[in-house]
């Protein structure tokens, strides 16, 4: 109950300051943090005139519950991850994209055009992809790092020093591999063995943080965590002895999308938001500052070298199966928030 209130006086907060910029003129952006660079924002506005307000979160599920807390009718555009795309169409919180609105959607990479979470790309535009593991400081664990074991069942040299991404969907989509089961099982006997082993694992976490997943890497709080390989190259730049791993077991992938939201206050510039991050050498730099791929054409050429290059964009053969997060039905869903809630006890 308390992390209940505390998200909901969190959420009607963040609801209010938008409310403020909710105007002719603007644009009401609900963000993943350190995720676009500011001066991309700038250049929108210089080009349009319409001024940004930005507020962020640190995951999916903190995101939707913003939205379910009053924020529908307040923010313009959101960036959630494939998963979250289907599951915001499916609780009616998404507008539809008319045809002949957005005058760049040819500019969407084909690979993106029509996926599964979205056909037809009725209600959003590609923005990043990329993969979710988790980095391990080389400096101080010699080990192997291309195992969930590291995670789940982490030798004694790192208990206590691991930090978990503060999101269920991934976190348990990980913890799924690792156990070899599938991600929405209806087994009795497979949840309840889940539900032990993410049990048994909490006392060998020092942390469940999002935010700061890159920060407790490179201060040394931590010597292994869970993070996204953007955020791990980022770290990497900071505190060279970091690999990211690509476990054997498998990892996560994703794709987050901008997706126009239900009665956006400022909906024509929701739309000429989405056709600015169309355009290829837009989106390049937000690859180049967040150190992504993205889902556009022709953006190569706008792109890092190094940002292709970089160890966490590819996987080394020995590494498992990438796996999006899936959508479980309603029934499956509510054991899976039941496993969570004990969790995070």
């Amino acid at each position: 109950m308390k992390n209940l209130l505390k998200t909901s006086v969190a959420s009607l907060a963040l609801v209010a300051g938008a409310n403020a910029a909710a105007a002719e003129g603007n644009l009401v952006l609900y963000h993943w943090f350190e995720y676009i660079p500011q001066e991309l924002l700038d250049k929108f506005t210089a080009e349009t005139g319409i001024e940004v307000t930005m507020d962020t979160y640190d995951g999916n599920e903190a995101m939707l519950a913003t939205l379910k807390a009053g924020a529908i009718g307040t923010y313009d555009v959101a960036v959630p991850s494939d998963y979250m795309v289907t599951i915001m169409a499916g609780e009616g919180m998404l507008d539809t994209i008319e045809d002949g609105e957005l005058k760049n959607k040819g500019n969407i990479d084909p690979e993106w055009a029509d996926p599964s979470f979205d056909p037809g790309r009725k209600h959003s535009v590609p923005y990043q992809w990329g993969s979710t593991a988790f980095a391990v400081d080389t400096a101080k664990y010699s080990g192997d790092v291309n195992t969930t074991d590291i995670i789940f069942n982490p030798p004694e040299e790192l208990s206590g020093k691991i930090n978990v991404l503060d999101g269920q969907g991934e976190l348990i989509a990980l913890a799924s591999l690792h156990m070899g089961i599938p991600q929405c099982s209806t087994d009795r006997d497979q949840l309840k063995a889940l539900n032990e082993m993410l049990q048994n694992a909490k006392p060998h976490w020092a942390s469940f943080n999002s935010d700061t997943a890159k920060e407790v890497l490179v201060s040394g709080d931590v010597t292994a965590g869970m993070i996204y390989d953007g955020f791990s190259a980022k770290a990497r730049a900071e505190l060279s002895t970091l690999q990211y791993a690509f476990p054997t077991q498998g990892y996560v992938v994703w794709m987050d999308s901008v997706v126009l939201l239900k009665d956006a206050p400022n909906r024509e510039n929701a739309i000429k938001f989405m056709d600015f991050l169309l355009e290829p050498e837009n989106i390049a730099a937000v690859s180049n500052f967040a150190r992504y791929n993205n889902g556009v054409s022709s953006s190569a050429e706008f792109l890092d070298a190094d940002l292709i290059a970089q160890p966490e964009n590819n996987p080394p053969a020995e590494a498992g199966a990438p796996a999006f997060v899936e959508v479980c039905d309603e029934a499956t869903q509510a054991v899976y928030d039941q496993i969570w809630t004990n969790l995070k006890k």
